[in-house]
C-alpha cells in the first residue's frame, strides 16, 4: 500500500470516529435534557397538587368538592403507575369546579367581595396550571428530539443509546379553563390536506 492510500484510509477512519463520537455526545446531551425536562415537569405537577390542596383546605369550596379535590391531588401526587390518568382527572375536576356559573359570583359575594386571599389563591392555581402546560410541552419536545435521534440507523447499529430506555411522551389533559382550550386551539397550526 502506498503512503497516500494509507493516509486517506487513516483520515476516513478518524473522521468516522469523530462523527460517531459527536453523535454519541449529542445523544447523551439529549438524554440529559430529557431528564431535566422530566424533573421540571414533576416539580410543576407537585406544585399544582400543593396549590390544589391549599384550595381544598381554604374553605372556598363546599366540603364535598374540597374532599374530592384533596383526594384527587393526593392520588395524582402519590401514584406512579397511572400518573397521566390521575393528573388528567385532577385537571378535569378543577375545570368543572372553576367553570361553574356561580363560582366567581360566590367568591365576589363572600365576605363582601373583600376576600383577596381567595383571588390570590385562584390566580396561583391558574399560574401553576399554566406552568404544568409549559413543562409538559418542553418535556414532550425533548422526547420527540430524543426519539428522532435514537431512530437514526447509525445510533441503532452501533447501539449508541446503550441500555437507556426509549423515552415516552407524557400526555395529560392540562387545560384548566375552556377559554385556555380555545386560545390554544387558535395558536395551533391548521393543516389542510
Amino acid at each position: 500500500m502506498t503512503p497516500w492510500i494509507s493516509l486517506v484510509i487513516l483520515a476516513v477512519v478518524a473522521m468516522t470516529g469523530v462523527y460517531v463520537s459527536w453523535r454519541a455526545g449529542r445523544l447523551d446531551r439529549l438524554h440529559t435534557r430529557l431528564e431535566t425536562a422530566r424533573a421540571s415537569l414533576d416539580a410543576a405537577l407537585v406544585r399544582r397538587s400543593s396549590v390544589v390542596l391549599e384550595v381544598a383546605a381554604s374553605g372556598l369550596l363546599d366540603p364535598a368538592t374540597s374532599v374530592l379535590l384533596a383526594d384527587l391531588a393526593h392520588t395524582a401526587r402519590s401514584t406512579q403507575t397511572r400518573r397521566e390518568l390521575a393528573e388528567s382527572d385532577l385537571t378535569r375536576t378543577l375545570r368543572t369546579v372553576l367553570s361553574q356559573p356561580h363560582f366567581r359570583a360566590f367568591l365576589d359575594a363572600k365576605e363582601g367581595g373583600a376576600d383577596h386571599g381567595a383571588e390570590e389563591l385562584l390566580e396561583e392555581l391558574e399560574s401553576t396550571s399554566h406552568q404544568v402546560f409549559l413543562a409538559r410541552k418542553f418535556y414532550n419536545d425533548a422526547v420527540a428530539a430524543t426519539v428522532a435521534a435514537r431512530r437514526r440507523w447509525l445510533v441503532r447499529v452501533l447501539r449508541l443509546a446503550g441500555g437507556a430506555p426509549m423515552p415516552e411522551f407524557f400526555e395529560i389533559d392540562d387545560m384548566l379553563s375552556p377559554s385556555e382550550m380555545d386560545e390554544q386551539a387558535t395558536d395551533m397550526p391548521h393543516f389542510t390536506g
